[in-house]
């Protein structure tokens, strides 16, 4: 690991400038890919373009995979759909070489897997692209050691270090039947203390957790934290084995998502990154932002009714920003709890009912005790009784809605099959707002009339 120091940087710059080759071939030499990305990212267009063509091919495609999309599409402008091909696609797992062609325009696709030159790399490539990305066969990858479980050892072992050969890592060793279908996990301990096996099948570590191709992404994660694996199996609707996930695959996918979830979350309509242009933050960020304009226009119609309590009664107004304050808040806490339960797996939909429940009464415990905490400063600072009344009774009756409010939105969105973390960002806030305000100033008219 490097430390990108003002220095440091500007020594790579000049080396670029004065075009010293070999000099920066030396310094990049013992680079980690993803450290050669990072400088990549303080770097310009030119200045980036002039470093890649001097890498090696299968460091130069790492490097790649390490960037963002963005900077990495501007890379791969400058670079012909042959050279993509052999330089970088077929120096790339399976896996990364589906997830950089998904980015191409589909008449690139079909160019530079016809450039392809190893059949059966893009023929497995191929057979990925048909996969869902959101799903266990759109993650997964084909580079892995297979054997027969009628296998003896010395068969094993033969097919294990030819197969080895093509592979930068060995996870596990997978184990099929005739017709492909997994039957097990072979140990690499079994390899020391089982030479003399006669058949593969009589030491095998049977029924392996395993994933289907259709399973998606968040149960992937879910099943990776579960099972503490490194690298689970995907089978087809048959039992096939067709690919195998890596826990790098996985955590870059959760990366990605808590980040997408994040931005849903804030109000942020699409995926934008801190170099996006003006125009694609703007168009990110906007509709949120006018929904809660709307929101606080509806507000201000609706208080404008109660323009007569606001004369005689001018203490109402003051408990206004309580009033929205809380409301917004008690939704946020609440539906962000159901959102992480249904993202991790541990709120079931069919026992959504019973979390409905325990929302109740947690809302009631915390109505009960801001209600009293709001009596209480009231009392003491000689707030009139009628609006003490009417403001304690308000923030207890929100706080109760709020609460409930925030865990059937996400619940109802999930069923539908939409993100719930749509309802942790602006659309709880905006509705608990209009709500309580209308909670409260009907609790002011009842008790002020």
């Amino acid at each position: 690991m490097i430390e990108l120091s003002a220095e440091y940087l500007k020594e790579i710059k000049s080396i670029i400038e004065e075009q010293n080759t070999d000099k920066i071939k030396t310094l990049l030499k013992d680079l980690h890919p993803a450290d050669i990305a990072e400088i990549y990212q303080e770097l310009s267009l030119d200045e980036a373009e002039f470093i890649f063509k001097l890498l090696e091919p299968e460091v130069a495609a790492e490097v790649l995979m390490e960037l963002e999309e963005d900077d990495r599409q501007k890379l791969l402008k400058h670079v012909s759909n042959e050279e993509i091909a052999h330089q970088v696609i077929e120096q790339l797992d399976t896996d990364d070489a589906v997830d950089l062609i998904r980015e191409m325009d589909e008449e690139d696709q079909e160019e530079i897997l016809s450039h392809i030159d190893d059949v059966e790399q893009a023929g497995d490539i191929v057979d990925l692209l048909k996969y869902d990305e959101d799903t266990a066969g759109g993650l997964m990858g084909t580079e892995m050691v297979i054997v027969n479980e009628n296998w003896s050892m010395p068969e094993c072992l033969k097919e294990m270090r030819q197969q080895a050969e093509e592979m930068d890592e060995i996870y596990y060793v997978y184990v099929v039947d005739d017709d492909h279908k997994l039957k097990g996990v072979f140990p690499l301990k079994k390899i020391i203390t089982h030479q003399s096996v006669a058949k593969i099948k009589h030491v095998m570590k049977r029924e392996p957790i395993s994933l289907h191709t259709d399973t998606p992404i968040d149960e992937v994660a879910q099943a990776f934290e579960k099972y503490n694996l490194v690298a689970m199996p995907v089978v087809d609707s048959i039992g096939r084995l067709v690919g195998r996930i890596t826990v790098d695959d996985i955590m870059d996918e959760v990366r990605e998502q808590s980040e997408r979830e994040y931005q849903l979350a804030s109000g942020i309509s699409q995926d934008v990154e801190v170099d996006d242009s003006v125009f694609t933050q703007t168009r990110a960020r906007l509709p949120w932002l006018i929904i809660g304009i709307l929101g606080g226009l509806l507000n201000s119609v609706m208080l404008s009714y109660f323009e007569t309590g606001f004369a005689t009664n001018p203490a109402i107004a003051l408990f206004i920003p309580l009033i929205a304050g809380t409301a917004g808040n008690v939704g946020i806490q609440s539906s962000a709890i159901i959102v992480q339960g249904l993202a991790n797996g541990s709120l079931d939909l069919r026992n959504a009912g019973t979390q409905i429940l325990k929302e109740l009464g947690v809302s009631l415990i915390n109505a009960c005790i801001i209600a009293l905490i709001t009596f209480g400063f009231n009392i003491l600072m000689g707030t009139p009784g009628s609006i003490t009344i009417s403001v304690s009774l308000s923030l207890f009756a929100v706080v109760i809605f709020a609460s409930i409010f925030g865990t059937l939105v996400p619940i109802t969105l999930e069923r539908f099959k939409i993100d719930p973390a749509i309802a942790t960002g602006p659309f709880i806030t905006t509705t608990n707002d209009i709500v309580g305000l209308l909670i409260y100033m009907l609790c002011c008219v009842m008790m002020l009339a």
